[in-house]
């Protein structure tokens, strides 16, 4: 049976896009964040071909037009399952953009080893087969980018309940690594980051800003309490394993 997004997921992902058109706040939201999820890729990828850029899931473009802004990568490719978010990133000067279209989710329509990168920023905590589209990443693309936020913490709520966020999976830095491994993916390096000072600020004013510094004291210190305590963005590149795919 062919794996698909099921509809309720489209829906809420549709309606979330859509709100780009009348909510001010929230389109600076995304814009403040893509700083931040755009720093970390080129933190990690810099060093590695990067000339052939595949984003999945790219939401309405913010990624891909910081990207373009800081000239990182040449041609840049985008894919999302919501109508709106294409017509979105379609809708943004972004020169580098080669071509934004819609997919099913999982199943990436493009040849083997297209892209030199593929990245995935704040995907895969809302897949309900993550391995399926990471294992589809890597057919296409030499070099894998995976951003999630590290939500295993001690504040997790016992029960799940449906958001507009549409978070539906939940990892610590072991098993966000172990997910990835279990992919035929081998991590070349793996990173904990805190949100930036704008974007504390932005999310909860005044407490957003005297929370930076603490935050970025505590994962200094003890990485693993950090953790345990509060979920900070962790970002890995990987390189599929030779002869996997």
């Amino acid at each position: 049976m062919k794996t698909k997004v099921r509809e309720k997921w489209k829906i809420s992902y549709s309606d979330y896009y859509d709100s780009f058109e009348h909510d001010s706040k929230l389109a600076e939201w995304r814009s403040l964040g893509a700083i931040d999820k755009a720093s970390n890729i080129v933190a990690a990828c810099n060093n590695i071909p990067h000339d052939t850029v595949l984003e999945i899931g790219c939401g309405e473009g913010s990624v891909l037009k910081r990207l373009d802004d800081i000239r990182f990568g040449s041609y840049l490719y985008g894919l999302e399952i919501s109508h709106k978010a294409v017509h979105a990133t379609k809708s943004r000067d972004i020169k580098s953009l080669v071509e934004c279209k819609m997919y099913d989710g999982y199943d990436i329509p493009y040849d083997d080893n297209k892209f030199d990168l593929a990245i995935l920023s704040h995907v895969v905590e809302h897949l309900e087969y993550p391995r399926r589209l990471l294992y589809e990443s890597a057919r296409v693309a030499n070099y894998v980018f995976i951003e999630v936020p590290l939500e295993e913490t001690i504040r997790l709520k016992k029960d799940y309940s449906f958001d507009r966020v549409g978070h539906i999976n939940f990892y610590s830095f072991k098993t966000f690594r172990r997910l990835v491994q279990t992919c035929d993916l081998d991590v070349l390096s793996q990173t904990l980051t805190v949100p930036s000072m704008s974007v504390l600020r932005f999310a909860y004013g005044k407490k957003g800003t005297l929370a930076f510094i603490p935050l970025k004291s505590i994962l200094k210190i003890s990485p693993s309490l950090a953790t345990k305590l509060y979920p900070y963005h962790c970002s890995i590149l990987c390189r599929k394993q030779y002869g996997s795919y």
